[in-house]
């Protein structure tokens, strides 16, 4: 069985990774799940989503969620491996393939004992982590309804095959966009008594907006203010009107990001009022940090260290997720399976080692099991 399991996630691995698909755009990819789905009798929720699979395994209360991202990223693939993408521009260079497999895996085999479980596993495949919109569709259609805790897992290339890692709280970082407009006076670049420089007010903008993470909040508190783009002007004689800035923050902390939401807020009205000029932040805020419940963190480590995985210290990263969504309606736990890869993610020479994916079907299957039977002793007790 266990042999069968693993040639057909492989081939599905490889056919994933051949045919890469940009957020919302997963067509042929939500086609091959529901497929494979198909194949092993798992039964397919039919919600209104336009791209992804909800699908479900067991019947029944408790219900543990199992979240795997299935989009793409808008790079030209490097690598020389022989499953390597045949769509142009299009690269699961996030290993997004490699979470799926995984879950299709584990879902194959919960389905080979579904008669065991003692309650229901929702297999949640979702579109469009890339731009942070697809766990919110699927919230709104109904997901997580009557879902009692949720586990998602994403592929880490700095460590090993055999390696697993997560923390209690903060994971993972709130991830936002700013927009900044300088307006001042244009003028001849001979005379700049006769206007007001956007591109100085602006720079100064850029330095001062640095201060905020070494003089407004304190040293222990992760926070990331990067300018990421400055334009203004068109022709190198004419001052122009305006500079517009972007650019992105990070932070851990809820309370952090409202204060540093204000003070950027306050630094860039100020500098450029103090020289003759106007500004306007405008902040788009992304998906919040992911905070792990701790009970949950723990319990997945107890399970991979019977799963014979390593347990690495893990410290939260500024990087997004949108995973984080699910986690403020639902208490649950997300970590990292090592993938063992010499290049990052993102990277167009990422390539992961494909032996980590029968170790983290077994581990996922077994986890979503033990975590069934943690729910249901919680629900007696009168516990969460």
């Amino acid at each position: 069985m266990s042999q069968t399991i693993a040639n057909i996630i492989h081939r599905l691995f490889v056919e994933l990774h051949q045919y890469p698909e940009l957020s919302n755009q997963e067509f042929e990819t939500t086609k091959r799940l529901k497929s494979y789905l198909q194949k092993a009798n798992i039964r397919i929720l039919e919600l209104g989503a336009k791209t992804g699979v909800i699908a479900e395994i067991g019947s029944g209360s408790p219900v543990l969620a199992l979240r795997a991202d299935i989009d793409a990223l808008p790079i030209e693939e490097q690598t020389t491996c022989e499953y390597r993408s045949k769509n142009p521009n299009v690269m699961h260079a996030c290993g997004h393939d490699v979470h799926t497999a995984i879950l299709m895996g584990s879902a194959y085999l919960l389905k080979a004992h579904e008669k065991d479980l003692k309650g229901t596993i929702r297999l949640l495949f979702q579109p469009a982590e890339e731009n942070f919109s697809g766990a919110l569709h699927f919230i709104e259609i109904g997901a997580l309804k009557g879902v009692d805790a949720i586990l998602g897992q994403h592929n880490n290339p700095n460590l090993t095959i055999n390696q697993m890692a997560s923390c209690a709280g903060p994971f993972s970082a709130n991830v936002d966009r700013i927009e900044i407009t300088v307006k001042g006076v244009g003028a001849h670049a001979a005379r700049p008594e006769t206007g007001v420089d956007p591109i100085v007010v602006g720079a100064q903008i850029v330095n001062a907006v640095q201060t905020i993470s070494s003089r407004s909040v304190s040293g222990l508190d992760a926070v990331i203010i990067s300018i990421t783009k400055f334009q203004g002007g068109n022709t190198w004689n004419v001052i122009p009107e305006t500079v517009e800035m972007e650019g992105t923050v990070r932070t851990l902390m809820p309370e952090i990001r409202a204060k540093v939401k204000q003070q950027l807020k306050n630094i860039t009205e100020n500098i450029a009022s103090a020289l003759g000029a106007e500004a306007e932040l405008r902040w788009f805020d992304g998906p919040p940090s992911i905070i792990n419940d701790a009970k949950w963190v723990e319990f997945a480590k107890q399970v991979a260290k019977h799963a014979n995985y390593e347990i690495v210290d893990f410290k939260p990263q500024l990087g997004g997720e949108d995973f984080a969504h699910y986690l403020h309606h639902v208490p649950g736990a997300f970590i990292n399976l090592g993938s063992q890869s010499p290049y990052a993610v993102h990277h167009p020479k990422f390539q992961l080692n494909r032996d980590m994916i029968m170790p983290a079907v077994n581990y996922l299957s077994e986890l979503a099991k033990q975590a069934l039977i943690q729910l249901a002793q919680d629900k007696k007790a009168g516990g969460n």
